[in-house]
């Protein structure tokens, strides 16, 4: 396996010094720090600058979780690609781990509401300190596809190309799941309301919470695909293995542990809410009026097997882009993987991006991986 390419460059932006950053939910920020990689470099005009948006658990280092993008979508010879660590996040911005100022100690739960329109606003400072006015695109998948259409909505001047995939307003479901996965946290012992050590996290609520996220994340065809109600993966007899974990609790239970090695409980908790309250019409009049400041063009990507952002809904929110006057496309990505499809199936999925991000108003083909629909 060959190394992640590295950033041209990365570092740390600290804004909101003097004047606080004031936040949507009405709390603020004082200072505001972001993490920030840069691969590649801005042409003389600044004009060819990608933004792309992580998911809840991702980095500013999008080469890392994403590479496939560098190997058939981004051009680094002509693109500059530009990634931010979230708001709230584990990974070097401002979030519960960071130190309060008024209290010399890491927020914890004190670390305030944050919506997508907030971390929105924070790139937008990292953008304007790279001195980069418009953006040939920003895309992004799942918390990263909010961040996309927010860009669209709330900078329509400073956006070209909007591509979301697997991104929508959640449903009563989706509530519902990341309900369950705060409260998995919140009833382990160790959480503390919040207020654990670091060496001490907990280990227990965290591993569940993403064991149930694990659940929203694939598809029930893949789990019988793959698991079925297999006891164990040496072929013992079933009957022997009479109260022991089915192969996958196994795999839920390896993916929790493992998730509780990188990511912290707090930022969870953050992330999970700015989820919960994204919506395009809130600060306007109506959805519709929000979704005609749009001047970008719009490329929506649904995932056939996604029970956690449907692809009827996808499809639902390009129809009233289309009623606001919009110029969108959508396009269905095929496979058993569900939501995790944009990683889980990198080659598929790039494929499928591509179409869109050099010929938008050609149709995408990709043979078991995508097929356009709805246009």
């Amino acid at each position: 396996m060959s190394e992640p390419l590295q950033p041209t460059r990365e570092g740390d932006l600290t804004f909101a010094q003097g004047t606080p950053f004031r936040l949507e939910g009405g709390g603020a920020l004082q200072p505001v720090s972001v993490r920030y990689a840069v691969y590649g470099e801005l042409n003389e005009r600044r004009d060819n600058a990608v933004l792309a948006c992580h998911a809840l658990s991702g980095s500013a280092r999008v080469a890392d979780w994403w590479p496939e993008m560098f190997r058939s979508v981004f051009d680094l010879s002509r693109d500059c690609v530009i990634c931010t660590n979230i708001l709230g996040s584990c990974y070097g911005s401002s979030g519960p781990s960071s130190i309060n100022p008024s209290s010399g100690k890491p927020f914890g739960p004190d670390f305030p509401l944050v919506t997508i329109r907030d971390i929105v606003r924070a790139q937008v400072h990292v953008l304007d300190e790279l001195g980069v006015k418009r953006l040939r695109i920003v895309l992004g998948a799942s918390i990263g596809g909010m961040q996309a259409l927010q860009w669209a909505v709330d900078y329509p001047e400073r956006v070209e190309h909007c591509i979301a995939i697997g991104a929508a307003p959640l449903s009563a479901m989706g509530l519902a799941l990341n309900h369950l996965q705060r409260k998995a946290i919140a009833l382990d012992p160790d959480f503390r309301e919040g207020r654990y050590e670091a060496e001490e996290p907990p280990a227990r609520g965290l591993g569940l919470a993403r064991a149930i996220g694990m659940c929203s994340y694939k598809s029930a065809e893949l789990f019988e695909e793959r698991y079925a109600r297999k006891p164990n993966r040496n072929g013992e007899d079933p009957l022997r293995a009479i109260g022991e974990r089915y192969d996958v609790a196994g795999y839920l239970d390896h993916q929790g542990e493992k998730f509780v090695n990188r990511f912290e409980a707090n930022s969870y908790m953050v992330i999970s809410k700015a989820m919960d309250t994204f919506e395009l019409g809130r600060g306007y009049a109506s959805e519709a009026e929000a979704l005609s400041r749009i001047k970008a063009h719009v490329s929506l990507v649904g995932i056939s097997s996604d029970w956690l952002f449907p692809a009827k809904d996808v499809r639902a929110l390009g129809e009233r882009l289309k009623a606001a006057g919009v110029q969108c496309d959508y396009t269905e990505f095929e496979t058993s993987h569900g939501h995790d499809g944009f990683l889980a199936e990198m080659d598929a999925i790039a494929a499928v991006v591509n179409g869109r991000f050099h010929a938008r108003r050609l149709p995408v083909v990709h043979k078991n991986a995508g097929r356009r629909v709805g246009e």
